[in-house]
């Protein structure tokens, strides 16, 4: 299916589903479509093919209608569209709180849990007259790169039903690469929004930390998680993430800094013109042991990013090597510490619960139904190098690795404008190629996690397709801290310059 002849098919069944969102935004809010029509036609399309890709975990069809009817009736009153893609609705990973749809986060510990309060992500789109579809699948409480790790069964890749699509958010990527919504929201905690972006053909943004609220965002690894937008192109991102992004009172982690202008930057980079642009090759990251195809890929990218203007210029960001040993140590015990709340007590699945155990019993027997294998491996290794004794020895020494990683880019954004690698070391695997293999699993998120790390803002936009597998790949765009702008620009130009690559 590497031809992706099951998109296309789609799109030529209903042209509706091939526009992108600011064609579809445009054509609402003149009346041209109504937001039901337009819902209608992506819960449809969920309908025929959801069967076979798995990229929704619950689908709201009356709540979408409903909002999309909202839309319509306030157009027809001659009121302003209440935002740039108001009427265009939304797959929404299931990681965000939503009052009138379950919120598992791919666990059985979930299963079933109905929130009492909106994520501010989840708020932000309604605001914005956002019909949101559903919630997408997900490796269990975000932990895993091939969603192959959620509760309720593994999501496809739509370029190949063999092939993992990525993760932990492969639900959202794939409804995109699908066609079963035109937006669609991750969170990336190592890559897990770059990631999936690259493995479907799809356009994925890690926003700079703090700068989308994590209020409702259920948490992985707290300084590390950040939700973003994903989409088919990179203006569509662009106004996603306009929407979502901003101050939160109710997140301690929320930046009050002004956030970058991702829509002009979109908009000037679409001319195709970077001169003056400095761009760095990350020197770590284009090196023996990647798939040809996907540097044979990357290297071209280069060359468009050249002939768009941009001056190229590799850079060496030594610490990089230790990225993946710091992030494996810093994130299991954060997961450690954040997961100890679902312990059966206060709200969530509950086990052996029939009076005849004690409170500690119940703990135990909860945690061990509840919790999949990935999920237990890491707070096991988190509540390990937090305890008396290896605090300091591996904890405290990840943590000074993360500083000489952000300390890497910082001196890198002294010399260039953003820097640029492949997204992933290869293209989609196999479906249980990995999965007894954690290690390699890990490994498959090398390029992205030291952003996540360092707290910066990434970008993965479609790449040429890989010429060993004729799979998709994406191109890596990193920008310093509050740069978020820069990715827009650089991927808006690359997307114009590099030619289909469908």
């Amino acid at each position: 299916m590497s031809d992706n002849n099951y998109l296309y098919s789609a799109v030529a069944d209903d042209p509706i589903l091939g526009l992108t969102a600011a064609e579809l935004a445009e054509k609402i809010h003149s009346r041209e479509l109504t937001s039901v029509a337009v819902t209608e036609a992506f819960l449809q399309r969920i309908a025929d093919a959801d069967d076979d890709v798995h990229a929704f975990l619950h689908v709201g069809a009356e709540e979408a209608l409903a909002a999309a009817r909202a839309v319509d009736e306030a157009l027809d009153k001659g009121e302003a569209p209440a935002s740039a893609l108001a009427g265009v609705p939304l797959a929404l990973k299931d990681v965000f709180t939503t009052t009138d749809a379950p919120t598992t986060c791919g666990s059985k510990m979930l299963e079933g849990y109905l929130s009492p309060y909106d994520a501010t992500v989840t708020k932000k789109l309604r605001e914005a007259g956002i019909p949101i579809l559903g919630k997408t699948n997900m490796d269990e409480f975000a932990m895993g790169s091939s969603t192959e790790n959620s509760a309720f069964g593994a999501t496809k890749n739509p370029w190949d039903l063999q092939r993992t699509p990525g993760g932990s958010g492969g639900g959202s990527a794939a409804a995109l690469a699908a066609a079963m919504a035109p937006l669609a929201i991750g969170t990336d905690t190592g890559g897990s929004i770059r990631q999936p972006a690259a493995l479907t053909n799809t356009v994925g943004v890690k926003p700079t930390y703090g700068t989308v609220s994590r209020y409702g965002l259920v948490a992985c690894a707290s300084s590390l998680d950040q939700g973003g937008p994903t989409a088919r192109t990179v203006l569509d991102t662009a106004l996603l993430h306009e929407i979502i992004a901003g101050h939160d009172d109710n997140d301690s982690t929320s930046t009050n800094q002004p956030i970058a202008d991702v829509v002009a930057g979109a908009r000037k980079g679409a001319q195709g013109d970077l001169t003056g642009v400095k761009i760095g090759v990350v020197k770590q990251f284009d090196r023996d042991g990647y798939q040809d195809g996907v540097l044979e890929s990357f290297h071209k990218a280069v060359e468009d990013l050249k002939a768009a203007g941009a001056q190229i210029t590799e850079v060496d960001c030594p610490n990089f090597d230790h990225a993946l040993s710091a992030y494996y140590l810093i994130l299991p015990c954060e997961v450690s510490s954040n997961l100890a709340r679902f312990d059966g007590m206060r709200y969530g699945n509950r086990a052996s619960d029939d009076g005849k155990h004690s409170a500690e019993q119940v703990m135990a027997a909860t945690r061990a139904e509840g919790f999949g294998d990935e999920v237990k491996r890491r707070i096991m290794i988190g509540t390990y190098a937090l305890s008396v004794g290896y605090y300091d020895a591996y904890y405290i020494q990840a943590q000074r690795i993360r500083t000489l990683i952000q300390q890497d880019f910082d001196r890198a954004f002294e010399q260039v404008d953003v820097l640029i690698s492949p997204t992933t070391p290869t293209t989609a695997f196999q479906l249980g190629e990995k999965v007894d293999d954690p290690l390699s699993m890990y490994m498959f998120d090398l390029c992205t996690l030291p952003l996540n790390l360092a707290g910066m803002c990434g970008m993965s936009v479609p790449s040429q397709r890989a010429s060993d597998t004729g799979l998709p790949t994406g191109l890596q765009i990193m920008a310093p801290r509050h740069g978020d702008d820069r990715l827009y620009r650089v991927g808006a130009a690359y997307e114009k310059v590099r030619g289909d690559v469908n």
